[in-house]
């Protein structure tokens, strides 16, 4: 079972820069994609990036290409989500989450990820 510890939210002006951190535990993670997903109120929650934890492959949702970005580091188990010139529309809770599918493949709906962290509240401010 894997454990995910979110961590690095806050509030930013707009233009600003954040990086998110997802702190993994109870591996082995080979065999995870790590994704960031975010939640406005009222809002369902949305994909927004992925990396393999095996090759490091990555994918994001168009609108935020450019802007965030996800990498990871083996050596500390953790996933980073950098996040720059940040509109007040990017306020939201991000997740992170762990999909062990076995083909290891990054897939971008929530209902397919099987842990999920807590939770970061980001708050843009125009």
């Amino acid at each position: 079972q894997v454990q995910l510890v979110e961590s690095g939210g806050g509030l930013v002006q707009a233009g600003g820069s954040l990086r998110l951190s997802c702190a993994a535990s109870g591996g082995p993670l080979s065999r995870y994609v790590i994704g960031w997903f975010r939640q406005a109120p009222g809002k369902e929650r949305q994909f927004v990036a992925a990396i393999t934890w095996s090759s490091g492959m990555t994918n994001s949702v168009d609108s935020v290409k450019g802007r965030l970005t996800i990498a990871r580091d083996t050596a500390k188990n953790t996933v980073y989500l950098q996040m720059s010139s940040l509109k007040p529309e990017d306020t939201a809770v991000y997740y992170c989450a762990a999909d062990g599918d076995v083909h290891n493949v990054i897939r971008t709906a929530p209902n397919v990820y099987d842990y999920w962290g807590q939770g970061t509240q980001v708050t843009v401010s125009s």
